[in-house]
C-alpha cells in the first residue's frame, strides 16, 4: 500500500457506499475532490486514524461534524474470505 493519502486513493479498488461500510474498508477526506486524509473503518459508523502527523491514534465517528462534511468515498482494498475451517464449522 503507498505511503500518501493521494496515492492511496488511486489504488484500483471498488468504491463502496456508506451504507455498505465493512470493517477494513479505507474512508477518503478532503475538499473538492482532493484527498488528504486516509481513515479505516472498523465497524458502528466508526473509522480509526491518526489526525496528524505524530499525533495520537483514534477513533471517531464518522457521523462527526467535521468528518461527515469532509468525506469523499470509501474503497475495499481487501476482500474477506472465513478461513477454510471456518467456512467448514458454519456448514
Amino acid at each position: 500500500m503507498p505511503r500518501r493519502s493521494g496515492e492511496i486513493a488511486a489504488v484500483d479498488a471498488p468504491r463502496i457506499k456508506t451504507d455498505r461500510l465493512a470493517p477494513g474498508d479505507l474512508l477518503f477526506f478532503g475538499s473538492r475532490r482532493h484527498v488528504n486524509h486516509v481513515a479505516i473503518y472498523v465497524g458502528e459508523g466508526r473509522f480509526v486514524h491518526a489526525p496528524n502527523r505524530g499525533g495520537t491514534v483514534r477513533l471517531d465517528p464518522l457521523d462527526g461534524d467535521y468528518w461527515r462534511t469532509h468525506f469523499l468515498y470509501a474503497k475495499r482494498v481487501l476482500e474477506w474470505h472465513a478461513p477454510a475451517d471456518e467456512a467448514v464449522a458454519s456448514n
